[in-house]
């Protein structure tokens, strides 16, 4: 168990806090589309304040390249933090993250304060954890607290190497992920199912490795299924298909059956002949597929054998869509899913990236046990890997 805010006396302290503030905005405008991730970050901020520390905040927003691009200020998500917290938030737009500005407003820092840096990844040496940049920023503060769960697997300046030159614990969101993903897999009430989905098998093959000795069943969907599929040896059309990932596939499916894991595929699909939201839809059994047609999403048949198997469930983690989601016509085998997730009175997870778009899209997520906060962390939390930015945390 790692220490949290509530494990250390901040008072009087100025606390640097990584957030994950990389929130989506208009192309166009700038003007923040979701702020979700801002939402999140609240809790601890509030707690911190409340408790009289002041708080500098830090996180990145896009990638950009080669140094400060004001394209990826932070001044928008400064102004958005100032109207949810109600209260001033001072913000420094200095292209090199520290100078001796920003070290002089830090260091007039009072209790209850709330100060955001730019974007730390207008300094190169972010991604690359340099030492340099990691004191710097510690050179700030009296205490870290690493927050931003979206990018605990990358060991950078602000997520890692800060915690060399100060105490380092987590905040709540942190808290809550490692709780929930880290007691579906290492404690899982059972029966414990993993879902599956999205485009390929080799995003998640380490994945699917770690939880074939955990899980009880596994359902495989979306656009790597087909690999699965060719395995078995269907023909899938058009449908997307990694070729090289078939040995694979097989092997996997081997493994599964000598565990004694259930391993659901679809039964039928969704197909069509041109990709295009208004295209006709023509449903055939998956070892049916025409040449001239690829699969998009499940189908109805599907949806049944994977809903009986959801509400069996007692754990369940989902980690990407079953079909092609973002297209309204398509979207039918993801929502399935993640209706029968509702209906299912075990605890759900909802891995990040793509499996929370889809249940936000369908206006679910408030009916899920945990949607985790990022995608990559989240995915390499189910591997079984340690993630930088919670490794460097102190330990209760």
């Amino acid at each position: 168990m790692k220490k949290t805010v509530k494990d250390i006396a901040v008072a009087g302290k100025k606390v640097l806090v990584r957030c994950d503030l990389n929130v989506p905005q208009d192309k166009e405008t700038g003007a923040i589309t979701d702020d979700t991730r801002i939402r999140a970050a609240l809790p601890t901020i509030q707690y911190l304040l409340e408790e009289g520390a002041a708080v500098i905040l830090m996180s990145h927003l896009g990638r950009p390249k080669g140094g400060a691009d004001m394209t990826f200020t932070l001044k928008p998500v400064a102004d958005r933090l100032e109207e949810l917290l109600a209260k001033d938030v001072l913000f420094l737009s200095v292209p090199e993250v520290v100078n001796d500005d920003v070290r002089k407003a830090a260091a007039e820092l009072k209790a209850g304060d709330v100060m955001l840096l730019e974007n730390v990844r207008f300094r190169p040496e972010e991604t690359k954890n340099g030492a340099a940049f990691s004191k710097e920023l510690a050179d700030l503060g009296d205490l870290f607290v690493n927050d931003a769960f979206g990018t605990a697997h990358r060991a950078h300046s602000s997520t890692a190497g800060i915690a060399d030159y100060l105490p380092a614990v987590s905040g709540f969101l942190i808290e809550k992920e490692v709780k929930f993903l880290g007691d579906a897999v290492e404690n899982p009430e059972r029966p414990f199912l993993a879902i599956l989905g999205g485009a390929k098998v080799s995003d998640k093959i380490p994945v699917i490795e770690n939880l074939l000795n955990k899980v009880d069943s596994l359902i495989i969907g979306g656009g790597m299924s087909y690999t699965f599929q060719k395995a078995l040896g269907h023909e899938v059309g058009k449908s997307l298909l990694q070729e090289e990932m078939v040995p694979l596939a097989k092997e996997l499916m081997a493994k599964a059956e000598a565990k004694g894991v259930k391993l659901l595929l679809p039964v039928d699909v969704k197909t069509i002949a041109e990709f295009s939201n208004d295209a006709e839809i023509i449903i055939v059994p998956v070892d049916q597929i025409p040449a001239e047609r690829e699969g998009v999403d499940i189908g109805p048949e599907t949806v049944k054998l994977f809903r009986e198997e959801i509400l069996k469930a007692k754990t369940i983690v989902w980690n990407g869509p079953m079909g092609v989601f973002e297209m309204s016509n398509f979207a039918g085998g993801t929502r399935g899913v993640a209706e029968a997730m509702v209906e299912c009175d075990g605890v759900t997870i909802i891995g990040g990236g793509d499996s929370a778009a889809a249940v936000q899209q369908f206006g679910l997520d408030d009916k899920m046990t945990h949607i985790s906060t990022g995608g990559g962390a989240s995915l390499e939390f189910l591997e079984g890997k340690v993630l930088p930015g919670v490794a460097v945390l102190e330990d209760k």
